[in-house]
């Protein structure tokens, strides 16, 4: 029986990608497992997996082609000694639905039936494989719902994001409504002048119009609801690095025949990944209606790239020694302008470092990435003149921090409780390898 491949759901929030290069062409045969196609994401390029065998019997989407929304048809896969006029049958029926349901409805409902021609690997108790996409898997995986339990709702069974979603019961099914009801309540203070209104007001002077791409329209979104939505309060601290910077060059030295080189923000993620630990109220994330209290120190670095910036995660960052950081950095920053990062690399964490001291700016403060409760923004160290303990004048390399913190998950006095450990970290280096 034909069967169409879908534009699958590769992360939480991608509405439509870009079909950058099939990988197979009509009449190959291909087994589950198999790379079909490269698919740009709103974050990275990801490799799209057939998820069943048989024959491509038609490719309805052209490599380079985007805006192809999620849940739209891109293939038609054969079964097996299948004749090829049966993917021309199946083209047609694909439109009738759409019209039945009202716009309003159709991106939710599409994001949960996008998974359903994604990859899957695991197997049951009996040792037979299960079907069910990635989004549900890590769905699964983060929520700690066993696959097998689950009844599928997508083609041949296969489970689907919908299906893990229903499992966890009637909590998250109230949510979509409140939410609709406040964003509805504030629509009218949120609108914003049309791109034809704006275009207006510059009518007669030169510009260039340069259409948001996904990564971008991403950014936009986010950060908007991150400043409209989250109780921003701010802390700020100087801390004097010279300590640190005779250390890390005593350091360099000693691992220079391995090939390493430690950063100061190698260091600044360590003494983040250990303050969590130290105050450990402080290492949480906001949950909607509740708060999501973590036992790691996830820590979430943010990495410039052309056109837009990523924050990929260090796991367990308290654990790792400082070589193994910058190491780990290295990479995530690479593949990170590469493109190439995968949805686990950036999604979660509960905290983050920006550091544009490395630029020459002095000071800034950073916008909270959600669910995050807090965010580090990191400026240079400045030769600055400065009283010591003597009382006499010397000169110190001074680096100024500002925490951007979310009252709903950390109150005043505990956010400075962390911003104090993490400047007594920087201060006394040695401690962090104890």
């Amino acid at each position: 029986m034909a069967t169409q491949i879908l534009m699958p759901a590769l992360s939480p929030t991608m509405e439509e990608g870009t079909l950058a290069k099939w990988l197979v062409k009509e009449g190959d045969t291909v087994s589950s497992g198999d790379i079909l196609a490269e698919i740009e994401t709103d974050k990275a390029t990801m490799e799209f997996e057939a998820v069943d065998e048989g024959v491509v019997g038609k490719i309805l989407v052209a490599e380079g082609t985007s805006g192809v929304k999620v849940n739209d048809p891109i293939a038609v896969m054969l079964d097996e000694g299948e004749d090829a006029s049966a993917a021309e049958a199946t083209k047609a029926p694909k439109a009738a639905p759409a019209p039945e349901t009202p716009k309003a409805e159709s991106a939710p409902k599409a994001k949960a039936a996008a998974a359903a021609p994604a990859p899957a690997a695991p197997q049951s108790t009996d040792g037979k494989r299960i079907f069910a996409s990635p989004l549900a898997r890590r769905i699964a995986a983060d929520k700690g719902i066993d696959l097998s339990s689950l009844s599928g709702s997508g083609p041949k069974g296969r489970i689907v994001k919908a299906d893990v979603e229903a499992a966890q019961g009637g909590a998250k099914a109230a949510a979509p409504a409140a939410q609709s009801t406040a964003t509805t309540a504030s629509a009218p203070a949120m609108q914003q002048p049309s791109a034809s209104a704006i275009a207006k007001m510059y009518e007669g002077r030169a510009y260039e119009e340069i259409e948001l791409n996904g990564m971008r329209k991403t950014i936009a979104a986010r950060l908007t609801e991150a400043k409209q939505t989250i109780p921003h309060f701010y802390l700020r601290r100087s801390v004097k690095l010279d300590a640190l910077m005779k250390f890390r060059s005593q350091l360099n030295k000693q691992l220079e025949g391995r090939g390493v080189k430690l950063s100061v923000n190698d260091f600044i993620i360590k003494a983040c990944a250990l303050a969590l630990q130290a105050v450990p109220d402080a290492n949480a994330v906001w949950a909607g209606d509740r708060v999501f209290k973590m036992k790691a120190s996830d820590v979430a670095v943010a990495v410039a790239i052309e056109g837009g910036l990523f924050t990929p995660v260090l796991q367990d960052a308290e654990s790792k020694s400082l070589s193994a950081l910058s190491a780990e950095m290295k990479d995530l920053a690479k593949r990170a302008r590469d493109r190439k990062l995968a949805p686990h690399e950036y999604q979660g964490g509960s905290f983050a470092i920006s550091n544009l001291g490395m630029m020459g700016v002095e000071n800034f403060d950073a916008v909270i990435n959600p669910p995050h409760g807090a965010i580090l923004a990191v400026g240079a160290g400045i030769k600055t003149p400065v009283v010591n303990d003597a009382g006499e004048i010397e000169v110190a390399t001074v680096m100024s921090m500002t925490l951007s913190v979310d009252h709903r998950v950390i109150d005043g006095a505990l956010g400075a409780d962390l911003l104090k450990s993490i400047c007594e970290n920087l201060e006394n280096p040695m401690l962090m390898l104890a």
